[in-house]
This record gives C-alpha cells, structure tokens and sequence, in this order.
C-alpha cells in the first residue's frame, strides 16, 4: 500500500524500516529530517499526497495539531489517518472531526511497545473507530504488531491506552521501590531478580526494565518526557475520581522532569530512589 509516517521518533523509525521492508511504497516526514530514514518529503503535504494511509506517530496534541494543518490540505479523499500518538479521548475527537472534515477515514489507533518492540514486529495496537477502515488498513498495521484489539468507538482506544500507561509508570516505581529496599538489605540484584522471577508480581514491565536498572543504563525505550505527559493527560481527564498513587507518581515525574531527565527512559526515576537511599 502506499503508506505515509509522520514522525521518526524512536517508535515511527522502527516502523518505517519495517513498512519498507514489507514491501509498501513509503514517504516519511519529520520535523527535523532524518535522512537515513527513507522515503523522506519536505513537508507533511507531499508526505501524504498520493497515501493510502497515513501513520501520525508524535509527541502530544499539539505536536498531532501541527501536523494536521500542514497534512490535511493535501490528503487523499478516503486516505485513512491512523493517528498511534497517545493523547486523550477529547483531543482524539476533535481531530476526527478535522480528518473527516477533509474528506478522509479517522482512526484511533494508539499503541504499546517501546523501541524493541517496535523494531521486532511486537507492538500491540488498540483501535477505535469503523471496522471497515480498520480493515482496510490491516495489512500495513498487521506487519508492525503482533495483536490488534479492536476497542469500540474512536476515543476509547486513547482511553485505554491511558489507562494502561498509568498501570505501567505505577508498577515501574513498585519495581525500583522493592529493588531498593532489598539493596539495603545487602541483598544483590542477582538474587533480587532470580527471586522475582518465581514471585506472582513478576510483569513485562520487570522483565522489560530488569537490564536498565542493574546497569543503571537509563538509555530511552520510552522517554520520561512522554511518560510525564501520558500521566498529565490522564489527571486531565479524570475529573472527581481520588487516583491517590497516580497523584503522587505525577509528583516525582514533575521531580524527574526538573533534574533534567526527561529524554532518558522513564526508569530514570530509580536515580531519586538511590539518592536517597545514600543520604
């Protein structure tokens, strides 16, 4: 199919290198260009000119904005927007609207799956939106993922992806919280782990961060920048429900955000968690 990406980022790199090895005809766009990445057009007009689909993979709602004024002049009538950016149900609405006003198909369609995930074909997509375009673009999005969970109307899949997020950032601060207390136990992270490993609370999120926080190797699989807005997005739009965890987790991103780490993976925050085990 003829495919466009805008954004190569961490995510929308991995899939471009895997759409073009699938065999569609790519055109890629990013704000600032990455020419080892092929296909690449000089603006998100050209990018989408003659696609099929088009793949918005950014940073936040505004990011998706921008995007959309610069793409949506030049879009195909019928080309569907799979919009994969984790923003809210509000804001994923209202760019339906837009893509519909303009004469194409809209899907929300974000995703789960950092870097590795992306580049081996592992992403999960959760959908909202029409079956029949959802099937129309299966063949491209079948080739970046390993599942494909159609969730209900568009904004229910931002919705859930939400969600699924603050489960994450939660459990990943659980992780560093246990690792640190059997640190100052005496008891290695060798022996942490091996025991973790045969415990009920063992998660793809501890098998995924286990390599990281060993090595303290805090390298971006997913930023804690976009972490930090995922989690801003979520209080926005849980009105009157306590979330007391979810309340406190924002605190110590705003921390982390602060100290200047918000381009290292969100396991970064173990470094507060060390500190003050030291102090």
């Amino acid at each position: 199919m003829r495919v466009a990406v805008l954004g190569l980022g961490i995510i929308g790199s991995a899939w471009a290198a895997n759409l073009l090895a699938d065999g569609h005809q790519l055109r890629t766009w990013n704000r600032t260009p990455k020419p080892s990445v092929p296909g690449g057009a000089p603006d998100p007009a050209a990018a989408v000119a003659a696609a099929e689909v088009v793949i918005v993979v950014v940073a936040d709602p505004s990011a998706v904005a921008a995007v959309l004024d610069a793409a949506l002049p030049a879009l195909a009538a019928g080309a569907v927007v799979v919009q994969c950016s984790t923003i809210s149900p509000e804001w994923t609405r209202r760019f339906a609207e837009r893509v519909h006003a303009a004469g194409g198909c809209y899907l929300d369609a974000p995703f789960t799956g950092s870097k590795l995930a992306a580049e081996a074909r592992q992403t999960v997509f959760y959908v909202g939106g029409e079956v029949a375009d959802l099937d129309r673009v299966r063949p491209v999005l079948s080739g970046l993922s390993r599942a494909i969970l159609p969730i209900g109307a568009v904004g229910s899949a931002s919705a859930l992806k939400l969600a699924m997020n603050v489960n994450i950032a939660l459990v990943c601060e659980a992780l560093s919280e246990s690792l640190v207390m059997a640190r100052a136990a005496g008891i290695s992270d060798g022996t942490y782990f091996a025991a973790l490993a045969l415990n009920a609370s063992r998660s793809g999120v501890s098998d995924l961060k286990e390599p990281k926080l060993r090595a303290g190797d805090f390298a971006p699989q997913f930023s804690l920048k976009h972490m930090d807005k995922d989690l801003r997005l979520a209080l926005d739009g849980a009105g009157s429900l306590p979330l007391p965890q979810l309340r406190q987790l924002k605190a110590l991103y705003a921390r982390g955000m602060k100290a200047g780490w918000g381009d290292e993976d969100f396991s970064v925050l173990m470094r507060l968690l060390d500190v003050q085990a030291a102090g």
